[in-house]
């Protein structure tokens, strides 16, 4: 399982995003251009303390990331308000990679288009959209319980 966000506008949230990948043992996918100044200095940075548990790979664009070699494994799940299915009707294989659009944009039409999958996760009718990283969690929630592949809790003490 992975997480992608494409063209991140907001640096708290790609921070975010890379506590989830290591909270959840998830791969995070950057795809460029960022918004901001994307560096490993300020990914470091973004990630606070949670910066060596995640996995993230930089993709300089669009056409870098779909030639990667992750991508060869699994499907491209986009999670777009322009969906039709809902996230919950959709069966979730260990290979597949949550894609995640801009804040502020989404997605364009290519990258829509390049999607195996196409969901939504149903929020009130009075609310226009959930952030990017809560939407992120909500579906690798759900995507890591169908494929049983939550991390092993910590021991607490």
């Amino acid at each position: 399982m992975r997480l992608a966000l494409f063209q991140p506008d907001i640096p708290q949230n790609l921070g975010a995003a890379l506590r989830l990948g290591a909270c959840f043992d998830v791969d995070v996918d950057v795809i460029e251009p960022c918004a901001f100044p994307l560096s490993d200095k300020s990914l470091r940075r973004a990630a606070l303390d949670y910066g060596a548990g995640v996995r993230t790979r930089h993709h300089l664009s669009w056409p870098d990331f779909l030639a990667a070699p992750e991508r060869r494994q699994g499907r491209l799940v986009l999670f777009t308000t322009r969906a039709a299915k809902p996230f919950l009707d959709f069966g979730f294989e260990p290979g597949d990679t949550l894609l995640m659009g801009r804040e502020s944009a989404g997605v364009p039409d290519e990258v829509y288009a390049a999607a195996e999958a196409r969901l939504f996760i149903p929020i009130s009718a009075s609310a226009r959209s959930l952030n990017v990283v809560t939407a992120a969690a909500v579906a690798l929630g759900e995507a890591l319980r169908q494929t049983a592949a939550f991390p092993a809790p910590a021991s607490r003490l």
